[in-house]
This record gives C-alpha cells, structure tokens and sequence, in this order.
C-alpha cells in the first residue's frame, strides 16, 4: 500500500523499515537527507542529541530547521523525524505561528522516562495544534530505571499507561542500545547480537511483555541500532548459509555481506523479529537493504496468515505441510503478517530472500 506522514499509525509504524540517524551538524543535511532517500532509505532522523556536542546545539538546530524548510519545498521520498534534547527545542523548530514543515512527520524524544514523558508528548501534540496536522512521536527507552532490575517494572508500568493516554500520535517505541550498554560500561561487539549482551535482552524481553501485548496495550517496538559498517577481523565463522546463495547464483553476494559484516546485521534483524520487534535504527543507507528485504512477507507467511484468519477457531495443517496453524493462538501474529504485507507486500511462492536482497543491493 502507499503510505505518507498522514496514514494510519499501524500501517505507518511498520513501514519505518531501516531508520537512518544522522547528525544535525552534518554539512549539506537537506542533499544527505536526498541521497539517502534515492538509495532507499524510507524513514530518517535529523539528530540533535547525542550525535551533537554541547557547545554545536545551537548551530545544529539551526541547520535541523533550514533542512525542514528545504525539503518541505522540494519534497522527499521519505519520513523525516527530529531527534530533539528537550520539549523546548520542538516548540523552536514549530514555532509559535503555522509554517511550511511539511517534510517533518514528528519528533523521537530521547531519555524517555515517567517523569519526562507526558512533557515530551504535551509539546509534540502542540507541535501538531501549531502546524494544522498530525505530528507524531517516537519515544526512545534508554535510561537507567527502565534498564535497573529493581526499578524497571514499575517504570515500564508507568510508561505504558503515558503511551495510551497519548496512543493517537504514539508512532512506535524505540530502544537506545548505546546509551543502556553504556551504563555498564559494555560495547557490544560486531561479532555479537544486542541478544547476547544479557541486560539490554532482558529489558527488551520486559519492554515486549508491557508495550508488545495484544489489544490496546500493543505498540510497535523498533529493533535497536547496529552501529557497525565496515570489515574487520573476525573471531567467529559466517552467519550466512552458503546454500541458498548457490541456489539462487548470488555467491559474490554472500562474500560482499559477509565483508561487509552484514551476515551479523542480518542475524540481529531475525532474532528482532522472533522476540517482537520491528524494523531497525541504522547508521549507514546501505544497512537499508537487508532489513528491507527480510520485512517482505513470504508467501509461506501470507498462506499460513491467510489459512489462520480465515477460521475463529480449530487447527489445520499448513498449506506447506510443515506445520499446524491455530486458529486462537495464531491470530494474533497472522494479524501482525497481514498489517506488514500492506507496508512490505508479498514474494512470490519462486522468490527467497536471496533474490530480494539481490535486486535490493543492485538497485
């Protein structure tokens, strides 16, 4: 389905795909913004937080708010979210009287707690009143009584009932991996999965059972970012199967993504998917691709999504003769397959993930 700033939040939320962080004192941000959209990039963040020194803030959203005011002109491919410090700086970007923003499609609030999360939203939903539409927040969870074993249920408790006083312009719910690791002085390394650092799991494993739940407790929650693009020495053998590049001719591919390191990419947007999480932070256009291509359904997915949704109740054998589809159990999830059909579509029964990542690489 086409989606824009102004669609329905499920539809929008999982058709974020790769969203590519930039740093708002980045030299020609309005041409970066541009090229990353032409190379298929479909939700960026304009950063004015961590990505930017204290003393550059001001020169950084100066530079954030030219860029708005440039793209609203020309027009771009592309979801455009501010990364801002405080509800302050939303309130500078909007301003008091209406403007042409019709590039910005809302704001990511870091440091999102109970004690500064209906602030942050307060100012979003002004933002919105200022601006004549819709503005749209993405709180980031990543600071220490949300990640503290002995404080973290009470806060995501708390969390969770601010998103659904504000669910109407709650986009989705993101993670800040380098912040939560840093409180332990970790670094996860390229070789690993945010899954095997053991505290930054087991928050996600938290935040999943309070904002992930089926019903009006449910939010999309994004995967946290991989921070890494380039090769290194490796520690560990490849993630990546060799097989199925053979079947498809793409064994160059295979080698291009294990340099790349894009196997361990590739590995960490799977294990987001099987612990609840969609889409991805990313740092480079190019890691755009892989994510991409692994949100296209299958048609194994649509068929058995398709079969579950077709009957309240019972079990049957999948039209792939590999499994049992049930009816209660399963909807849930054939619901979650459909709604990402609609942002990603569907491969053929012929097409695998090789072939997409392919034509994705080669486009």
């Amino acid at each position: 389905m086409d989606f824009g700033s102004d669609s329905e939040i499920p539809l929008l939320a999982r058709a974020l795909g790769a969203t590519l962080y930039m740093p708002g004192t980045r030299p020609e941000l309005a041409g970066s913004v541009r090229r990353s959209a032409a190379l298929g990039v479909r939700s960026m963040v304009i950063d004015l937080e961590d990505a930017v020194e204290d003393g550059l803030v001001a020169d950084a959203l100066e530079q954030a708010t030219g860029c708005l005011a440039e793209l609203s002109s020309t027009g771009v491919d592309a979801l455009i979210f501010v990364r801002v410090r405080t509800p302050e700086q939303i309130k500078a970007i909007t301003g008091p009287a209406p403007k042409d923003l019709s590039a910005l499609t809302g704001f990511v609030l870091p440091k999102f707690s109970p004690d500064t999360g209906r602030e942050f939203l307060d100012a979003v939903r002004e933002s919105g009143r200022v601006l004549g539409r819709r503005m749209l927040a993405m709180p980031v969870i990543e600071t220490g009584e949300v990640i503290f074993r002995e404080s973290r249920i009470d806060s995501l408790g708390k969390i969770r009932i601010i998103l659904q006083e504000y669910r109407d312009i709650v986009l989705a719910v993101r993670f800040g991996a380098t912040d939560l690791c840093g409180l332990f002085g970790i670094r996860r390394d390229r070789d690993l999965t945010i899954y095997d650092v053991r505290v930054v799991a087991d928050l996600i494993s938290d935040a999943v059972n309070q904002l992930g739940r089926e019903g009006e407790g449910n939010f999309i929650i994004t995967g946290p970012v991989w921070e890494y693009f380039s090769n290194h020495e490796r520690l560990f053998r490849p993630q990546l199967r060799a097989t199925p590049f053979i079947d498809s001719d793409a064994q160059m591919l295979r080698h291009r993504l294990i340099t790349k390191d894009f196997d361990d990419l590739i590995k960490e947007i799977v294990l987001d998917r099987a612990n609840g999480l969609n889409g991805k932070t990313v740092i480079h256009p190019t890691h755009a691709a892989p994510v991409h291509a692994l949100s296209v359904v299958s048609f194994e997915e649509y068929s058995d999504a398709s079969d579950i949704l077709s009957s309240r109740t019972g079990v049957r054998a999948s039209g792939y003769r590999d499994k049992m589809n049930e009816a209660r159990p399963h909807r849930f999830w054939a619901e979650q397959i459909m709604l990402r059909a609609n942002a990603f579509g569907v491969a053929s029964p012929e097409t695998s993930f090789v072939d997409l990542l392919a034509a994705l690489v080669r486009a």
